[in-house]
């Protein structure tokens, strides 16, 4: 038999939720769709901008094609207000890919990375993609969520902080003070910080104390990822981008190195490259769609729980899902199975790493009658402990 790789465990069993999923005949309406695609939410391109026949010509940059990092950097001055200089951009086919890319640039195997707890559960995969530890901290809630930077423990091998802001799924941005904090520490250990802000377009609130973006600092060496899946619903384009800044000298050591590994693997296509302008331009359509799906289907889950009821809505300033604490007289499987058979799909709260039970996580993207309707549902299987 071949060996194959460690890094990952190939042989995972079959869960509950999947189990039921399989053997379930009976249609349910899916709180776990992340995908607009899917959502009724197409966005409105004109798919002559795919077309361009400069396209047919290939003439690859190892951090992608100018026009298309002067299209991002272009985006940042207008959704951020941050200058980014499009020689510190480098674009990849996703933001998945981005991580790859720095998990490469800044660890060698058995090195560490600091990831949020709760957070998107991907990082795990990512890291042991690349002999990377992923190393969790907490973050804290007292009504809202907070990063404690201060609470952080740096092992002696971390060589990355990751934040995401905002949350997925907290909602929660990360704030200048937290930023602050963070930096320093990142600094006098001698690792980067590492910003996810793929959902930074759909802040429900106003908020001058958040963070615009990573990269409008050059205290640290940070960067900041994002792309065309959330930010124009194009995730089948398949364009993100890693910006990076820092104090000048390490960021420009940065790049450098981050060129040549991307140089090695020129994954992004070129006719998406050429259409970035245009796509990112034609962004707010679609981003003023999805805020008011969110909206309206956040307001009709806080309107379909009673006063006494024993489950709440965490509080959230952004992205596309709820939170929701429910109570522990069962697992989190249990209730998700309790949904399931009242034709309600639902996430537990430990897909997300939450640290403790009990919490439900759904998706606010689906039509809004369909939501309505399973919000319904939801509020009634959790009337009573």
């Amino acid at each position: 038999m071949i060996p194959y790789s460690r890094r990952l465990p190939w042989t995972a069993a079959e869960n509950a939720i999947s189990c039921a999923l399989r053997d379930r005949r009976e249609p349910y309406l899916d709180l776990t769709e992340s995908n607009p695609t899917r959502a009724g939410l197409l966005p409105a391109v004109q798919l002559g901008a795919l077309a361009d026949v400069r396209a047919l010509r290939y003439e690859p940059h190892p951090k992608g094609l100018l026009a298309a990092r002067e299209a991002v950097a272009a985006y940042y001055a207008d959704s951020r207000g941050a200058a980014v200089d499009p020689e510190r951009i480098v674009l990849t086919a996703s933001t998945s890919e981005a991580y790859a890319l720095l998990f490469k640039l800044l660890c060698d195997p058995g090195d560490c990375v600091l990831v949020p707890e709760p957070s998107y559960p991907l990082f795990g995969l990512l890291t042991a993609l690349e002999g990377v530890q992923a190393v969790p901290y907490p973050l804290r809630f007292d009504g809202e969520w907070h990063l404690d930077a201060a609470a952080v423990q740096f092992p002696p091998r971390v060589r990355a902080v990751l934040a995401v802001s905002p949350g997925n799924p907290t909602g929660a941005f990360l704030k200048q003070a937290e930023r602050a904090a963070l930096a320093e520490r990142c600094a006098s250990a001698g690792c980067a910080l590492i910003c996810d802000e793929v959902f930074a377009d759909f802040a429900l609130v106003a908020d001058p104390l958040r963070v615009p973006t990573a990269v409008a600092y050059d205290d640290v060496l940070a960067f900041a990822l994002s792309g065309l899946s959330k930010v124009c619903g194009l995730p089948q384009l398949k364009l993100a981008w890693c910006a990076v800044s820092g104090p000048p000298d390490e960021a420009s050591r940065a790049v450098q190195r981050l060129e040549l590994i991307a140089d090695t693997y020129l994954s992004v296509g070129t006719p998406v490259q050429l259409a970035a302008g245009q796509l990112l331009r034609g962004r707010h359509d679609f981003q003023r769609r999805v805020i008011d799906r969110v909206r309206s289907n956040r307001a009709a889950l806080l309107r379909a729980r009673s006063a006494a009821a024993p489950w709440d809505v965490l509080p959230a300033e952004g992205g596309w899902s709820a939170v929701l604490s429910v109570p522990r007289s069962r697992s989190e499987d249990a209730w998700v199975l309790a949904l399931l058979e009242e034709g309600v799909l639902v996430q537990p709260g430990y897909f997300f790493d939450f640290p403790s039970e009990a919490h439900l996580v759904v998706s606010l993207l689906a039509p809004e009658g369909d939501f309505s309707r399973a919000a319904a549902a939801l509020a009634e299987v959790i009337r009573s402990p």
